[in-house]
């Protein structure tokens, strides 16, 4: 007699399972039957579609990453309005969200993801950094075209300092995310100087 209930859309659902887990108790506690249990499904539903576990995680973190491709759209179509810091608060708090922050320990201490991350894209296992890096640098680079950054702004320390000070920013998860206002204070340290100097 089959056990759990029928899924319209099982991988959708049972990443979204997935993710629920990770944020609730961690990338230690990601198991198949975690995730079974948490869609309210049968074990067998999660093998229908992947050929293991490493497989349902590679196609995760690939669904999870092609997310936030949109999201870098985003950024870079918001060139020109508001103000850089605020753009950039927004994309940091959306590129270093609870799921993406919560996917990153699970690729380091995953060989098998890893491995298979790297034979499924560039970027690899480092995929959400890689969108977030590729996101902010188009996005710095469009705005020191409109002359709102200085000329000779350099992107890419820009990116590096906002990119890595983000992902720290947003990685301790005992003291929950950051606040808007904490995100802002980083982000106008880091751009200040580019943004002070832009041509009247």
């Amino acid at each position: 007699m089959p056990t759990g209930v029928h899924l319209r859309d099982a991988r959708q659902q049972l990443f979204d399972a997935a993710d629920r887990v990770l944020l609730r108790d961690g990338p230690n506690a990601l198991t198949s039957r975690a995730v079974t249990d948490e869609a309210g499904c049968a074990k067998g539903v999660l093998h229908r579609h992947f050929t293991d576990f490493d497989d349902f995680l590679t196609d995760l973190v690939l669904d999870r990453a092609a997310q936030l491709e949109a999201r870098a759209r985003e950024l870079r179509a918001s060139a020109g309005t508001d103000t850089v810091a605020t753009n950039l608060t927004r994309a940091l708090t959306v590129l270093f969200g609870p799921v993406p922050v919560a996917i990153l320990p699970l690729i380091t201490f995953r060989d098998e993801l890893r491995a298979r991350l790297r034979r499924a894209r560039p970027g690899g296992g480092m995929a959400f950094l890689a969108e977030a890096t590729t996101a902010i640098s188009t996005y710095l680079t469009d705005e020191r075209e409109l002359g709102r950054l200085a000329a000779d702004a350099d992107i890419d320390s820009l990116t590096l300092s906002l990119v890595g000070g983000g992902h720290l920013l947003f990685t301790d998860r005992d003291l929950g995310p950051p606040t808007t206002a904490a995100v802002e204070k980083f982000v106008a340290a880091v751009i200040s100087d580019a943004v002070q100097r832009r041509p009247a």
